[in-house]
């Protein structure tokens, strides 16, 4: 290889001896390791459709050597991405993506992951490899738990393509939803993965995450009504407008509404049932009650988890009862408060907000939570941790309790949550983020005033009418 030159190297990749095949991909996947100048060049000599036609190549050496060539030259350097599509090489990878040589997948997988990792190709790959992934690789790994090393390096390439895949759109996300046995498969790897910290565990709990993300809207009309039921309206007899204190005071009813719809899904889930199922409720506790479980990990099981508690469905109220009420999982989740890391504070205080909002007991959810909460807020708007958005929701779950518990308000004052509160709202600069955090936290002090009884406890902590009721920001 001393003696060669790029223009050499590519000139042998379409000689039809496989041994000067082998060095001219040699030759290029060693000098495009550190240099971006060599990837230029073997572009500018249209080397790329010429390692493409070599994927498809009898000899596994000179698939190796072309596919290893591939993944050097495409590392960081979008231009040879783009070549490598427009040459037909994503068609040409996945048909060679079920043979046996393990190092060969590795490359393959590998390749795929890179390019997944440009939006503007996502699609693209979804179409053209998602398939072959899922039913070459994916499936058949998850069926043999424990991996090899080799086969964990293949697993870990597949699942981060498909991580990246499933953040992209809707279209995608569906697409992937609807794929026979990737959700299976995930699910089978998540419950046998011993290796807490292993990075396949993390990327497929994230493309579970993924997955759920605007679940409810995006859910096919026909399963939407089956988790959903009679709507509220109708549940109501009339169309009278529903508000917080309706809600609370017909909970019983809509709690055996609740647990019908939940009969009628109790059975083992499949496929994409499994994003919505309460079984995945367990399954993310596990991981969340697991010390030694990445943040990243931690992160995308609360993140799947806040995101099938989201909205007005009726399906986001039964889950957030599995997870209250069934899995027991306040405490677990209280106690991962106890961090500094914004990654992971946004979703669990989004996922406390949910809780708040669908709880049946609003006063046993305000005595487990009100105090943390509290505990957790800056004392103004100028602080930067926590930030605005934690602030938010935190100030969102507190207010779903106020509204429908006078123990909550009792409790905010207790626990010294009025000067950080009324902190929040008056003390802030005129950021986007610090004046939604004022307005929240504006709200619940407005609601909180709505007690009478409680009156007398604020005047004697030294607040009047007007640290609850002006609503200027």
């Amino acid at each position: 290889m001393q003696s060669l030159d790029m223009a050499t190297a590519v000139r042998y990749l379409s000689e039809s001896n496989a041994t000067l095949q082998v060095l001219g991909a040699a030759y290029i996947q060693h000098t495009c390791y550190h240099s971006n100048e060599a990837k230029h060049q073997v572009r500018v000599l249209h080397g790329v459709p010429a390692l493409v036609k070599l994927f498809s190549s009898d000899n596994e050496e000179v698939q190796r050597f072309a596919t290893g060539a591939t993944r050097n030259l495409i590392y960081e350097n979008a231009e040879n991405k783009a070549a490598l599509i427009d040459a037909g090489g994503v068609m040409r990878l996945v048909s060679v993506l079920g043979q046996p040589d393990e190092e060969l997948r590795k490359t393959i997988t590998g390749v795929l992951w890179n390019l997944s990792s440009r939006d503007n190709l996502k699609e693209k790959l979804s179409k053209e490899a998602l398939s072959e992934l899922t039913e070459k690789v994916l499936i058949p790994l998850c069926s043999s738990v424990p991996l090899s090393p080799s086969e964990r390096d293949i697993f870990y390439n597949t699942s981060g393509c498909l991580r990246n895949l499933s953040s992209v759109n809707e279209r995608t996300r569906q697409k992937m939803r609807d794929m026979r046995g990737l959700v299976d498969a995930l699910v089978s790897y998540i419950q046998q993965e011993d290796r807490a910290d292993d990075k396949g565990l993390e990327n497929s709990l994230c493309v579970m995450r993924n997955l759920s993300y605007q679940l409810y809207t995006e859910l096919p009309p026909s399963v939407r009504l089956r988790l959903e039921g009679p709507t509220r309206a109708s549940a109501s007899g009339k169309g009278e407008a529903i508000g917080c204190f309706t809600l609370y005071n017909k909970k019983d009813t809509e709690r055996n509404q609740n647990l019908s719809i939940l009969s009628e899904v109790s059975r083992t889930p499949r496929g994409a049932e499994w994003l919505w199922h309460p079984s995945v409720v367990a399954l993310y506790k596990l991981v969340l009650q697991n010390s030694d479980s990445s943040g990243n990990s931690r992160e995308a099981a609360i993140g799947a988890l806040q995101n099938i508690t989201a909205g007005e469905a009726r399906w986001a109220a039964v889950l957030s009862g599995v997870v209250v009420e069934q899995e027991k999982m306040l405490p677990v989740l209280l106690d991962l408060l106890d961090t500094n890391s914004d990654m992971e504070l946004r979703p669990l205080t989004g996922l406390l907000r949910n809780l708040a909002r669908h709880s049946a007991s609003k006063d046993y959810m305000a005595k487990t939570t009100v105090n943390v909460l509290v505990a957790k807020l800056p004392s103004d708007g100028l602080q930067k941790t926590s930030s605005c958005e934690v602030v938010v929701n935190i100030c969102g779950a507190l207010n779903h309790l106020v509204t429908c518990s006078s123990l909550a308000a009792r409790d905010i004052s207790y626990f010294n949550g009025l000067p950080k509160l009324i902190g929040i709202k008056t003390i802030h600069d005129n950021s986007s983020g610090s004046l939604k955090a004022a307005r929240a936290a504006s709200t619940v002090l407005c609601n909180m005033f709505q007690y009478k009884k409680l009156h007398k406890d604020y005047k004697l902590k030294g607040f009047s009418r007007r640290d609850f009721t002006d609503v200027t920001v």
